[in-house]
């Protein structure tokens, strides 16, 4: 069952280069705010803030209160001020609280989501991002039931490779998709594995016969089989920029679509080992055109014009060298290979 996870780390959050600037608020934000259904933090937060992800700076929690970290409808926000800096109060019912730094694994199925679940749910979910080595190396189907070129729900399927038993006999069906490349360094950052179905074993041999219990999309001989894993991640936690400096570059996006806009896909060549977090904003640059210098001497001279702010992007799903990132804030059109640094 997918549980949902909400980090208040908000010791992390406030890093000493945010505490060292005046907290930014929107010329136009609210004395009050109660909150709707449908809303998202970062909404909430570009209300009352010139830049959304700097919320850490005006959200405190009191341990004493249950749950105060996790924002309801009907929830009441006001701006107030504590020895000059600016603080949201919340307002549940007849109790008014302030809030403050802690941890706590809480079920959040009525309190509103940070970004667009509803755009970002089918990334969270089945597809995986895998060494080559790992989809190679697993089992793969060898054959179908009545020489099917395309199998579905319900039939029966046969496969090599099954040497150990996955809790429940249960394997997922994966097809390698795009193979994501660093473009600076030539690494191989990792290969798509584009979810099927899922399958349980119901003989087991050196050609084991299983039975497809879900398909999402046909199932063909040569898919490959990896143990089902459990589905957990986060989806209740701060827009907030890294706490250490971040430099990558979006090396690949949904959709095959040419220009990159608010709430598309992106996926990046960072990742967990770079100390990138769910939760962390990096804006966008277009990078600059290299051109002809046309007013040098040298008729081959040439000079790159300097990158472009084009939008911030916040982090929702990591990988150890990739990640997947939704386009928050669009101020010009992105493209692929566009950088990505550390929001300030």
């Amino acid at each position: 069952m997918i549980r949902h996870i909400c980090l208040g780390l908000m010791a992390l959050l406030m890093s000493s280069a945010l505490l060292a600037n005046e907290v930014a608020l929107n010329p136009n934000h609210p004395e009050r705010y109660v909150v709707v259904k449908g809303d998202t933090l970062w909404d909430i937060s570009a209300k009352f803030l010139q830049y959304p992800w700097h919320w850490p700076e005006i959200w405190q929690v009191n341990p004493q209160v249950e749950n105060p970290h996790l924002i309801y409808p009907g929830d009441e926000l006001t701006l107030v001020y504590r020895d000059g800096r600016p603080v949201l109060e919340l307002n549940r019912g007849q109790q008014t609280f302030k809030l403050s730094p802690e941890m706590r694994e809480v079920r959040i199925d009525e309190a509103i989501n940070t970004i667009p679940l509803s755009i970002i749910r089918p990334f969270l979910t089945k597809p995986r991002v895998v060494g080559v080595e790992v989809l190679d190396a697993a089992p793969y189907i060898v054959a179908t039931t009545d020489e099917r070129l395309l199998s579905g729900a319900g039939d029966d399927i046969y496969a090599r490779g099954i040497t150990t038993e996955p809790e429940g006999n249960a394997f997922s069906v994966f097809r390698g998709g795009k193979i994501y490349f660093d473009p600076d360094t030539g690494e191989e950052l990792g290969v798509e594995a584009i979810y099927s179905g899922d399958a349980v074993v119901t003989q087991p041999g050196e050609v084991s016969t299983l039975n497809l219990t879900y398909t999402s999309r046909e199932v063909m001989v040569g898919d490959k089989l990896l143990p089902v894993e459990e589905e957990n991640f986060d989806l209740n936690f701060f827009p907030r920029a890294p706490t250490q400096p971040m430099e990558g570059i979006i090396i690949s996006v949904f959709d095959g679509v040419s220009q990159v806009g608010q709430y598309q896909i992106v996926v990046l060549n960072i990742g967990s080992q770079d100390g990138l977090e769910n939760g962390h904003v990096l804006s966008v640059y277009k990078a600059g055109k290299t051109i002809r210098d046309a007013v040098s001497a040298d008729r081959d001279a040439t000079v790159t014009l300097p990158d472009e702010h084009a939008g911030e992007a916040m982090v929702f799903k990591l990988y150890e060298k990739v990640s997947y990132a939704i386009v928050m804030k669009a101020t010009t059109s992105m493209h692929l290979f566009d950088k990505v640094r550390s929001a300030q």
